[in-house]
């Protein structure tokens, strides 16, 4: 099979990181994020998969090139947003659909059985079947209640008040094409709020409830968390060999004299003056750390400067090649804007 995925968004709840880097390819663990998703594609047997791009389209076929591994990757660019469904269209009208496809959300870190899902999708012979997780907390997510034989009832955006169900929709599709074919042409399109309704009125849409691990990295602190995750290896990856500490460092990143712990990440060409400190950390490649400086539980861009003395903490983001003076304290929650000096 071949699969398609949605990762044209211009990825604004990750800003300022998503201003210069766009979303699929920003550092995870110090890998492009879609590495991962193509990694989980490889283990289920996937041998072509279709990037629908956007955002900084030119930036992402330069980071991933025409292949990863054993896929080989294709690439659809939306030169207007076409929502989470029109991409889909685009690539039917341009030739580029086989019969039957998965579609992926571009933004999801999950080890979700892929076999599984399709597997399921063939029994019952519907139209797409989309992957369901149970969740704690709905409450920041519409949920897709289902009938006994899985047949999916209904699609409901965010409730105030208690929700019918814990199960949301974790972003997997399989489409037969003639599925992609009844969708609108030129111009955007949902799955969410006009395909698969459409398909549950007339019982062609199923669901299949998935387990196992599944995180939207589209906010900083869902970044950290899946960054944690990785290295902790509470999902599994390639990653290289940790430090005792948990942490991850790029072999030319220079740290000696410093303090790198809690599950930390240092990037390529990275440089740590002595007793810097780093815990649950995330620098991407080129930043610089002052002596005495700490950045804590914080993300930090490429070719940003920590001056001396200088304090980072509490889910903080550093926009790329911005600086922060020496002494300088960036609060929780902050936002620094690539560029941006930081005054003591």
């Amino acid at each position: 099979m071949q699969a398609l995925v949605l990762a044209g968004g211009a990825g604004t709840r990750l800003r300022p990181l998503t201003l210069t880097v766009p979303k699929p390819v920003m550092p995870l663990a110090g890998r492009p994020f879609l590495s991962f998703m193509l990694d989980w594609l490889a283990a289920h047997g996937i041998r072509e998969a279709i990037l629908s791009c956007g955002f900084l389209a030119a930036d992402v076929k330069r980071v991933l090139g025409g292949e990863h591994g054993d896929i080989a990757l294709r690439y659809v660019t939306e030169e207007e947003p076409l929502g989470t469904a029109g991409p889909v269209r685009l690539a039917a009208d341009l030739g580029m659909l086989e019969e039957r496809l998965l579609v992926l959300n571009g933004d999801v870190l999950t080890d979700l059985d892929l076999s599984a899902l399709i597997a399921r999708h063939g029994e019952t012979g519907a139209v797409a079947t989309i992957a369901l997780v149970a969740v704690d907390d709905p409450s920041s997510y519409g949920v897709v209640p289902t009938a006994a034989d899985g047949r999916v009832e209904a699609f409901l955006e965010k409730q105030h008040g208690p929700a019918p169900t814990n199960r949301i929709n974790a972003g997997a599709y399989v489409l037969e094409r003639r599925a992609v074919e009844g969708m609108a042409a030129g111009r955007a399109v949902s799955f969410e709020r006009e395909v698969f309704p459409a398909l549950a009125d007339r019982d062609e849409l199923y669901a299949y409830l998935a387990e196992g691990y599944f995180n939207d990295i589209g906010t900083p602190e869902r970044y950290l968390e899946a960054t944690r995750d990785l290295l902790t290896g509470t999902v599994a990856s390639s990653l290289p060999e940790r430090t005792a500490s948990g942490s991850l460092i790029h072999a030319d990143a220079r740290v000696e004299g410093a303090e790198v712990g809690g599950l930390s990440v240092v990037g390529a060409r990275c440089e740590l003056a002595p007793e810097a400190r780093l815990s649950g950390a995330v620098l991407f490649d080129g930043v610089c750390i002052g002596a005495r400086a700490s950045v804590l539980d914080s993300i930090v861009a490429e070719r940003a400067v920590v001056e001396e003395g200088a304090r980072i903490e509490g889910g903080a983001v550093v926009g790329a090649g911005a600086r922060v003076a020496g002494g300088a304290y960036v609060g929780a929650g902050a936002r620094v804007p690539p560029g941006e000096r930081v005054a003591s």
